[in-house]
């Protein structure tokens, strides 16, 4: 079918009576571009239901229209709406009619509109968005029409827009054999036709194709398969992110009724418990990054750019996977992994029948998860990316015998969908064993720990059991359970069960396993693990980019209320993440970087000297509070904790030139050497040894007072690709010295402003996770130095920007885009 992007020249309004008995277009409705995150432009409430859960944004009812105009010669046209993503219980009426919808809120769903249209006239599309009912998400969810929209057209026979798929049958260097299936619909009486395939390179020169004459019938759906051989082709996996392009083309006496096109990449995977996981033969661990949906300063507003800057700024954190948690990803993300090379487990659930929220899809997953499972399937199929599928993130009725038999049922229907990747079940130990969890935890602690336990949620369980979570998991109960599951999934995901591994690959060598989930300040141990181990074939860190929600998991808490799972407002972010929600590396990224063994030179950061001696209480998801300076307001000789990552033996930390000491490092401290150290302004200098013999080396050198503002546009994110409706520029904002070297212990509020008409400030903030200012103010401040602003061009290369600080200072600057 023909499909435009359907984005522009929507009116939306937040709806304050949905008891109206004629639908009207209130005055105070205006004009907006989708994507478009209703809640991101909502003031913060201290008191939101939705509490952290949300970083304290309310959700609300909202209402988006626009105007289709249909002309009588359409009228044997079937027309659709092709929505990638509605938060959440959308309705889509079409003249008041109800025309379609979708409850879950991350679906891609289709909307048929022939029934419903009047033509030679203008026919009023009224999309609904009832996200009050709350609270119904555990994270930052967003609220209205977030993904595109595009209207699909097509003739009176024509190819279904989501049954389009290429499998890779078999491949090597020398052939692949790839089976094209696609559904055509006949809505005449009989008919004969020509389906024509073909398959392109990425300069457009076509390799290979095929053609089969098909009569249809009358009201016929039938599908058609085809095979394709491509000699010596390029292989796609995430080193080598080569892709080809495939083109459907259905004709009716030698006229062009209709076509359709897909992207794909020719992969073939296998998975064993000798070789793990295997990608065109060749053996791959999976270095993961657990990700949420939401893009930062932007709420849920999701655009191919901002995906692409996303997965690409990950990839070159050392990441070679995504886990998207906890629900499927969105086709914008995937066009990203599918180009830049990055290899992705997709989710469909974080609950089944069992709420995790008062209002959350448990309420109608029972009538609609095949809808959802199905509607995952084949939006992934052709995405090379895609490899694994995740039936569900720490469910609790997988303890129960009806949960195994959901865990069958969902990963049957997977299996029948597509046969060319493996599902698993994401599993937490602490909910396979149900009630039996209280005297787990008094046996395992020796004492009456468990008292709460059914009082709390998972993620305030762990923290207060943190210490015994080992041993906890390791239970012979949790064992028991564990076997039942992987009996029913292809491989099995352990959250945070790290201590399992061993023995679980030793008493079941035929189970496969991946780290679906576990704690960022434990790689070095679990890497250590996972290459030593064929069965587990990866680990998916919680998490590789901050976000919104759940706020207060990695914030460190100094006193009662400022951190951990007890923040209060204004609290914002989760505060976990190796990169910031503006796509900043923090710490704990570059320590990530040296475990894997993709970096030789150490990285030197330093524990908040501010708090030098206090007790700081952090959650399991939290290594320390560091940051990455020797700029400090600090009265000389004040005491610090210098932390060095390092790879090779043996590390020595230099203050201005003078030695304070040697000590051991890489994996026989797990890659982290802590140093005592009196600050002095100058340089802090790492070097790195092996067997005495000098790898490389780091330093930090102290800046002075601020003198100007760096402002720093990314232009690499502009992919030829693209076809977005909003046009967006990126500018990295840095409090410098005059020598440019970052303040980051002197942060300054500072306002924006566009100096030409046609440059609009989408959002300006930071990666503060605690920020007191909204991100559509135009104004912010700046975090560790750093802050970010969105800008949307509409037409143009350039944009004039002004920023002005809270001090007076003003930079003003003629940025060039592109």
């Amino acid at each position: 079918m023909k499909k435009e992007n359907w984005n522009k020249n929507w009116r939306f309004w937040i709806e304050e009576n949905s008891f109206q008995l004629i639908w009207t277009t209130p005055k105070n409705a205006r004009e907006v571009t989708l994507p478009h995150d209703a809640m991101i432009e909502q003031q913060r409430n201290p008191h939101s239901k939705n509490g952290s859960n949300t970083g304290f944004y309310d959700g609300g009812s909202f209402v988006y229209t626009k105007s289709l105009y249909v002309a009588s010669s359409q009228a044997e046209q079937n027309i659709q709406l092709e929505f990638e993503g509605v938060y959440k219980n959308a309705r889509v009426f079409v003249n008041g009619q109800l025309a379609g919808g979708n409850d879950d809120g991350y679906s891609t769903f289709y909307v048929p509109l022939n029934d419903f249209l009047k033509y030679d006239d203008e026919n009023e599309i009224r999309v609904q968005v009832k996200n009050d009912a709350v609270p119904n998400s555990r994270w930052y969810s967003g609220s209205g029409i977030y993904r595109d929209v595009y209207l699909l057209v097509g003739g009176c026979a024509y190819i279904s827009p989501d049954r389009v798929s290429v499998k890779t049958v078999e491949c090597n260097r020398d052939l692949a054999t790839l089976q094209a299936e696609v559904e055509l619909v006949n809505s005449i009486a009989k008919s004969d036709y020509n389906l024509r395939i073909n398959l392109f390179d990425d300069q457009q020169k076509l390799l290979a194709k095929t053609q089969a004459p098909i009569t249809l019938f009358a009201n016929e759906t039938r599908k058609v398969k085809q095979r394709i051989y491509l000699k010596h082709p390029q292989l796609w996996d995430a080193e080598h992110p080569h892709q080809y392009l495939v083109t459907f083309e259905l004709f009716q006496n030698k006229t062009l009724v209709d076509s359709s096109k897909t992207k794909i990449g020719i992969r073939k995977l296998s998975l064993d418990p000798v070789n793990g996981l295997m990608v065109n033969g060749q053996a791959i661990k999976l270095r993961g990054a657990g990700i949420h949906h939401d893009s930062g300063l932007l709420g849920a507003m999701t655009t191919e750019k901002n995906a692409y800057r996303q997965i690409d700024l990950l990839k070159q954190a050392g990441f070679n996977a995504i886990r998207m948690a906890h629900q499927p990803a969105a086709p914008a993300l995937l066009h990203a992994c599918d180009e830049l090379g990055m290899y992705v487990l997709d989710e469909t659930f974080d609950m089944w029948n069992r709420s995790k929220s008062d209002y959350d899809y448990s309420l109608t997953f029972k009538t609609n998860w095949r809808e959802v499972v199905s509607a995952m399937v084949r939006k992934d199929y052709n995405h090379p990316s895609v490899i694994l599928y995740s039936i569900g993130n720490e469910i609790p009725e997988i303890a129960t015998d009806q949960g195994l038999q959901l865990c069958n049922q969902i990963c049957t229907l997977i299996g029948e969908l597509d046969d060319t990747r493996f599902s698993l079940a994401a599993v937490n130990g602490l909910y396979t064993v149900g009630s039996d969890l209280t005297k787990i935890i008094a046996e395992v602690t020796k004492a009456n720990e468990a008292k709460d336990v059914g009082q709390q949620n998972i993620n305030e369980l762990m923290t207060y059991m943190d210490k015994y979570l080992d041993q906890i998991v390791t239970n012979s109960a949790i064992s028991e359970q564990l076997t039942k599951v992987a009996a029913q999934t292809d491989l099995i995901g352990y959250n945070y069960m790290t201590a399992r591994y061993l023995k679980d690959t030793k008493e079941h060598p035929e189970r496969i396993i991946v780290g679906s989930e576990t704690y960022p300040p434990e790689i070095a141990r679990n890497w250590q693990l996972v290459e030593k181990l064929p069965q587990v074939i990866g680990d998916f860190t919680w998490t590789g980019w901050d976000y919104l929600g759940e706020s207060g998991v990695g914030i460190p808490s100094y006193q009662p209320g400022d951190g951990g799972f007890g923040a209060q407002y204004p609290a914002l972010t989760s505060d976990v993440g190796d990169i910031d929600i503006t796509g900043f590396r923090r710490p704990l990224s570059y320590y990530r970087e040296i475990v894997f063994g993709l970096r030789k030179q150490p990285y030197l950061a330093v524990q908040n000297p501010h708090h030098y001696g206090q007790q700081v209480d952090l959650t399991p998801w939290v290594m320390s509070d560091t940051v990455s300076s020797w700029s400090w307001n600090l009265p000389e000789n004040a005491k610090t904790i210098v932390e060095v990552y390092s790879g090779g033996d043996e590390v020595e930390l230099l203050l201005n030139g003078r030695s304070q000491g040697k000590k051991p490092a890489g994996s026989a401290v797990n890659y982290r050497t802590l140093f005592e150290v009196g600050y002095v302004p100058g340089t802090l200098t790492a070097i790195t040894y092996e067997h005495g013999a000098v790898i490389s080396q780091t330093e930090l050198v102290s800046a002075s007072k601020v003198a100007k503002i760096a402002l720093t546009a990314e232009t690499k994110y502009n992919c030829k690709d693209f076809h977005e409706s909003h046009n967006l520029a990126y500018i990295d904002v840095d409090l410098c010295d005059k020598d440019n070297r970052i303040i980051t212990d002197d942060d300054h509020a500072f306002t924006v402003q566009a100096i030409e008409d046609n440059v609009q400030i989408m959002v300006v903030g930071s990666g503060d996770p605690k920020p007191d200012i909204s991100f559509n103010q135009e104004k912010s401040r700046t975090y560790h130095g750093h802050a970010l602003i969105i800008l949307e061009l509409p037409d143009s290369k350039t944009a004039k920007l002004r920023v002005t600080l809270e001090n007076g200072l003003i930079t003003e600057k003629n940025i060039k885009l592109i």
